[in-house]
């Protein structure tokens, strides 16, 4: 086979990257090109994210590769971070800028579940209940009578937008579908029939296409701007998590978390998992490339440091990841536990008094310094680890033998260590970039030069070494566990 050049946009709700991935036919290798924040623009007390910054941010991406690759571009893919949309007119423009998910409230949700009970649409879609979802987003329109809404004649999902600009073409693709809510696990397609007892308009709705497949190519017209050729554009795993699952090297019995600004914490099924257990216990059906499942759990995963170090920012206390991770290690272990997805941790602003809020509430001290609120917030961060990895364990019958780490979050080597601690199982951490990567093996899927998900996880043992983390459980974690499952059962009686 040709050697390949893939061209890879991992977009996150915090950053972005272009990134070139080097194929040839056994091993892939990785070089970042351009790398970029993705801030969310405040327009009057209401989130947005700008498109013509994110379209211009790919452009210098394609650019960056050019240069790097002599213009010999093979492909590229598009995966973002899930639930959020661009709405486009009868003439395919874009009606407004699309609105953030950390908007939501839970008043919308709680309406539709007068219509369509929580347990209905669950069983109907496989998805937790989360008041950002895409369901809820478009429920909010629907009952607020949104002009947006009533102009619209097309809905794309943020990586699917990105590529109509693009290329022009307009489709959804399976992974990030099923994030939105409306997905219907059996019939495999949009629910119509949810979406029509919610008021939501059918017209919007477009064909779902699969990861690895290919979706048209670049458009003449951005071609011509950027001078380079017509690149085919893959439908890659849309989803961030999907892709960055795709790049786990995992064997045997393992459970993978997809550590960023949210922390996906699950494990592969080829069908969904409906049990009262996963309902009771808010876990979610999302889609794998390999048009499977993946049972997991959203947890709030760097999203609290990003906005505790913003803050810091802010009163002129800049501190770097590096030196935050120090201050960790040097503060005293277990001395509060906050469990990272109670509800006021979710939205932006404020993130120190809520911690602290959290702690007073609890009757524990209530860290200060930068490094005890690290502690605090990774430690509990671990702890929600084995939470989740005990539910999936009831859930899939048998134990897990190791948990897979993939992500930016395996950067901090000692909540890697805490993870395995509390878990008392082996963590394997790797790729970093495993978006990236797992977007670029969908991408080399797609041009019928890997097989098919076997030979993608093949091709990452022989391009990434792992980082291994061997377990020292001790009496103080379990007993710091028996205290964070104390605070989550005094919230829910």
């Amino acid at each position: 086979m040709k050697h390949l050049n893939l061209l890879t946009f991992d977009l996150g709700a915090s950053n972005g990257r272009a990134m070139l991935a080097r194929f040839d036919g056994e091993r892939m290798k990785l070089t970042e090109l351009h790398r970029f924040e993705n801030p969310m623009v405040n327009v009057q007390g209401a989130h947005y994210w700008d498109i013509a910054f994110l379209l211009q941010q790919l452009k210098n991406g394609f650019l960056a590769c050019k240069k790097e690759t002599n213009g010999q571009i093979d492909c590229f893919g598009i995966d973002t971070w899930g639930v959020d949309f661009g709405l486009l007119d009868e003439s395919g423009a874009l009606i407004e800028n699309p609105r953030c998910y950390r908007d939501a409230t839970d008043e919308e949700m709680l309406a539709s579940w007068q219509i369509v009970s929580r347990e209905e649409i669950f069983h109907r879609t496989g998805i937790a209940a989360m008041n950002f979802n895409t369901i809820y987003q478009l429920a909010r329109r629907v009952r607020a009578e949104d002009s947006a809404l009533r102009q619209a004649k097309t809905m794309l999902l943020m990586p699917d937008l990105l590529g109509y600009f693009m290329t022009g073409e307009k489709k959804s693709e399976y992974t990030n579908v099923t994030t939105t809510n409306i997905f219907n696990v059996s019939k495999q397609d949009w629910d119509f029939e949810l979406i029509d007892r919610l008021g939501i308009p059918r017209r919007i709705f477009t064909p779902i296409d699969q990861a690895g497949t290919l979706r048209g190519r670049l458009s003449q017209e951005i071609a011509d701007e950027l001078g380079i050729s017509r690149v085919p554009f893959a439908a890659v795993g849309t989803h961030d998590t999907a892709s960055a699952v795709a790049a786990i090297p995992g064997e045997g019995s393992f459970a993978f978390c997809s550590s960023g600004t949210w922390s996906l914490f699950g494990i592969e099924t080829d069908a969904p998992l409906l049990g009262e257990s996963i309902y009771q216990a808010n876990f979610s059906n999302e889609g794998t490339v390999q048009g499977g499942f993946r049972p997991l759990k959203n947890i709030m995963g760097q999203w609290i440091m990003q906005e505790c170090r913003r803050e810091w920012a802010r009163q002129g206390v800049e501190l770097s990841w590096k030196t935050i991770d120090e201050l960790t290690a040097k503060a005293k272990p277990f001395v509060s536990i906050i469990d990272p997805d109670d509800a006021p941790f979710f939205s932006a602003g404020d993130m120190c008094n809520k911690i602290a809020r959290y702690c007073k509430k609890t009757g524990q001290p209530v860290p200060k310094t930068p490094g005890e609120i690290s502690r605090c917030v990774y430690e509990s961060l671990a702890l929600k680890y084995r939470w989740a990895l005990e539910w999936l364990e009831k859930m899939k019958g048998e134990r897990i033998d190791t948990l897979n780490i993939t992500g930016g979050g395996i950067g901090n080597r000692l909540l890697c260590q805490m993870t395995a601690d509390v878990l008392n199982r082996r963590v394997i951490a790797g790729p970093a970039e495993g978006s990236a990567m797992g977007n670029a093996l969908v991408q080399a899927i797609a041009l019928g030069e890997i097989k098919d998900i076997t030979e993608a996880r093949y091709v990452v043992r022989c391009s990434v070494e792992p980082c291994v983390y061997e377990p020292n459980h001790t009496q103080e974690w379990e007993e710091a566990y028996a205290r964070l499952l104390s605070y989550m059962e005094k919230k829910e009686s």
